[in-house]
């Protein structure tokens, strides 16, 4: 088993790092979404790679077996707000990373316009003034569900929740990033 207390590795590396072609699409998504480092693109990489390869499995097994583990499977990512509602087995393995990327809170809030920017998101985040309904969130890589899209805001208790603070009133007089729709 292993000690409980130890964290295990959520991630594998490229089979390529240094290819050039590799190192600039990293770096264009780290810098697009405000990732700390590339073991968190390489985090949501390898979850994409995994709801694939279960979807590339079921695809070769017969209808009838395949039957509630196709069920289980798009009803998780349509309930994250990845897939839509009518979307099909096939439609798991058009998925990029970046679909991943548009749902975790850190973008959200960035495109919700309770930032400036992504990098800014983040430290609003991990300072403790972004909730979810009424419950403070501190991880920006938080995936937040399609329900819960709509309770991002400031937490109640954070000087932040006051309109006429002068951090929100300089995000207000920058123009809103544009909201990419899910899935």
């Amino acid at each position: 088993m292993g000690d409980p207390k130890k964290q295990r590795k959520k991630y594998t590396t490229p089979k390529f790092p240094w290819q050039a072609e590799t190192l600039q699409a990293e770096l264009k998504l780290i810098g697009e979404y405000g990732l700390r480092n590339k073991r968190e693109l390489w985090r949501y990489t390898t979850m994409l790679s995994k709801f694939r390869s279960n979807a590339r499995s079921l695809l070769s097994k017969p209808p009838e077996e395949r039957g509630l583990l196709e069920n289980q499977l798009l009803s998780r990512l349509k309930r994250m707000g990845v897939l839509m509602e009518d979307a099909v087995l096939d439609d798991v393995l058009d998925l990029s990373v970046e679909d991943l990327l548009e749902r975790r809170l850190q973008t959200i809030v960035y495109r919700k316009g309770l930032a400036k920017t992504p990098y800014q998101a983040r430290q609003l985040i991990t300072h403790g003034h972004i909730a979810i309904g009424d419950r403070r969130v501190f991880s920006p890589g938080y995936l937040v569900m399609k329900d819960e899209e709509e309770a991002v805001t400031y937490y109640y208790k954070s000087p932040l929740a006051d309109p006429s603070h002068p951090l929100r009133q300089s995000i207000g007089k920058t123009e809103k990033p544009e909201i990419k729709s899910g899935g």
